[in-house]
Parts: C-alpha cells; structure tokens; sequence
C-alpha cells in the first residue's frame, strides 16, 4: 500500500514560488543571520535598503528548497544552505557583494552582551582608567582576567586583554563586567553568512574588507616591487629614469674616489684636494 504524499499548503508553495522568482530575477543572493535582531530594526533596515536590497525571510526549511530547485541552472547555489544558521534570511541585490556587505555593516548598532551569546569576533577590554573607585569592583575585574591597578582615586586597567575569543559563549559573569565597563561587543543587524554570485560562494570573513588596509597593501606592493626592479637593474617605464640617476651617481662617486678629470669631476675633485689639503695643515700645525 503506497503511503500518502505529505501535504504542501498553497501558502508554503506561494512563498517557495516568490523566493525562486527572485533567486532568478537578482544575480547576488546572501543568507543573513538575523538571530537577536529585534523587529523593529529589521523594520527600520528594510525602508533603509529598500530599492537597493530585497529582505526575504521564511523557514529554512522553504528556503532550502527554493535553492534545491534552481541549482540546476544557478551552479553551486545550493552550498548557500551550509551557511544557514541560527534565524536565516536571504537578501537580493544588483549591487556588488563587497558594496552590499558594506552597506549591511554601516547599519548595524552596538550592543551589550547577554549570558550565553557567541562572541562575533575577539572581544577585547582595553588597558585604561575606569570610572570606580577601589573596591570589590577589583575583585570582578580580576575574576575575567583583568589585571587593575589604582590611578588617581580611580581603578585602571593596565593591559588589553582578550576576555571571550571569537565563536565563543559569553559567561554570565564576562558579560556582567562588560556591562559594568560599558563595553558594547556585540553587533545589532544583519550578520551576512555567505554571498553566491556567477557560481561563486564567498563567505562574510572574504567580503569583510578593511578599505585602508587594501589601499596600503597596494601602495606597499608598487614600492616593493620598484625596489626589487632597481636592485636588479630591470628596465621599465617607471625605472629608467631612476637607474639612469643612479648611474650616473655611481659613476661621478667613482670618478671622484679615483681622481678622474673632466668638466664634470674637475670643481669637486678640487674641492676634495683642498679638504685634504686643509686636513694636513692642520694636522701638522703649520
């Protein structure tokens, strides 16, 4: 006896529909984790983005198989349902991943951490003076590894340390001391897991670009490699002018360590004479 096929309601079917509509419409599909995001933010987000981001959110169960059924045509896309964690939504965009994930980590806020939250990266209290005065305050501090130390009337802390590595729990008492210190690690918003785009998945860490630190790296770059060329003497556009200078430095330095006149070496072979000159006079007190 063949058993009864599960039944689909028409609303589950109408929401899997809307999310291969746009899995198809838009070329860059991210999964967030919007666990501890609360309503009203989401809210406030989706009026921010709106024409720039398209916020889908359901079961992960319909999402996955939104992306069962179009992984045919859009390779790879299915590795997206690895990174569907805690409360996952999907967002649709036509922007560049690394814009958009940009975009996302301007609009988030700050927080304090609450017993049991994972840390989403090293949360880190800094070496300083804190508002208490001596106390039991010393006491908690020490408790989560803070070394103190008093200054001027007033508790201080005198290295950084790191309290609760990233992705893991936040203790009770760690995220009682943080509250105290006024230390808001965690972050409010939409936390980008993974980003497909032309078969590509790159995960949050990729797209999470320090714009400064690329720029240097790229200015870094040219002068390691323009130094490299200039050791080993590698002619180019940007070199030739600068070997030529050396050159021609080396060259007059030699001429002149070895006393070889001509127009050019002739005024500061003489000038070197006469130093050397002034240099016995002296010497030999005449």
């Amino acid at each position: 006896m063949n058993k009864p096929k599960p039944h689909v309601s028409e609303q589950k079917k109408k929401v899997v529909k809307e999310f291969v509509s746009l899995l198809n419409e838009y070329p860059i599909v991210a999964v967030v984790n919007m666990e501890n995001l609360p309503a009203k933010q989401l809210q406030n987000m989706r009026a921010s983005l709106r024409g720039k981001v398209v916020i889908k959110v359901s079961k992960g169960r319909l999402m996955k198989i939104a992306l069962s059924q179009v992984k045919d045509k859009l390779k790879g896309i299915e590795k997206l349902t690895e990174y569907m964690v805690g409360m996952p939504g999907m967002l649709f965009t036509k922007e560049n991943p690394f814009s958009m994930y940009k975009t996302l980590q301007k609009s988030k806020s700050s927080a304090s951490a609450k017993p049991g939250q994972i840390a989403p990266k090293d949360i880190i209290v800094k070496a300083g003076k804190t508002n208490f005065a001596p106390g039991p305050i010393i006491g908690e501090l020490g408790s989560i590894g803070l070394k103190t130390t008093v200054d001027g009337g007033k508790v201080a802390i005198k290295e950084d340390v790191v309290v609760v590595k990233e992705g893991q729990p936040i203790s009770l008492k760690v995220a009682g001391v943080l509250s105290r210190l006024g230390v808001e690690p965690m972050e409010i918003g939409l936390n980008v897991t993974a980003v497909y785009e032309d078969g590509n998945v790159y995960t949050g860490k990729i797209l999470a670009i320090d714009e400064k630190e690329y720029i240097n790296n790229i200015f870094n770059a040219h002068r390691w490699a323009f130094n490299l060329a200039m050791e080993a003497k590698f002619m180019t556009k940007e070199t030739t002018t600068a070997l030529l200078q050396k050159a021609h430095s080396d060259a007059f330095a030699l001429a002149i360590s070895k006393s070889l006149v001509n127009k050019d070496t002739v005024n500061a072979i003489l000038q070197k004479v006469h130093g050397q000159m002034m240099a016995l006079k002296q010497l030999a007190k005449l």
